[in-house]
């Protein structure tokens, strides 16, 4: 079970710049919105998260020993809890999750992105 953020606690990490967002939704929902800053690493299909982890962590969390929050749409969704306990197997010693998701961000009026396929994730 990972270590869990609050909206709050999330909102004021960004605003120093002291944690990366991890989005763990499929690229299409990342490119349609995620919360500022935000990195993507699919996370669904859910037997595909671990090997997708593996795939784009080494690039989208170069430094391993920055603090990681991870996110997905809502607290149902299972798509962060697989990312996550995945980037503590690879060595990512500072990993959290935002267990309310993209969903409540949006509800409670914070900002969003958008972007397209050819940026970087």
């Amino acid at each position: 079970m990972l270590p869990l953020i609050t909206r709050d606690e999330l909102a004021a990490a960004l605003e120093d710049g002291t944690v990366v967002v991890v989005d763990t939704m499929p690229a299409a929902y990342y490119e349609k919105e995620h919360l500022p800053g935000a990195r993507n690493i699919p996370g669904f299909p859910y037997e595909q998260a671990a090997e997708f982890t593996d795939e784009y962590a080494p690039r989208v969390l170069p430094d391993k020993s920055a603090p990681v929050v991870v996110y997905c749409a809502n607290v149902p969704c299972r798509n962060s809890g697989l990312v996550g306990a995945r980037l503590l197997e690879l060595g990512y010693p500072d990993v959290r999750k935002y267990r309310e998701g993209i969903e409540d961000w949006v509800a409670a009026g914070l900002p969003t992105e958008s972007s397209t396929p050819t940026e970087e994730r």
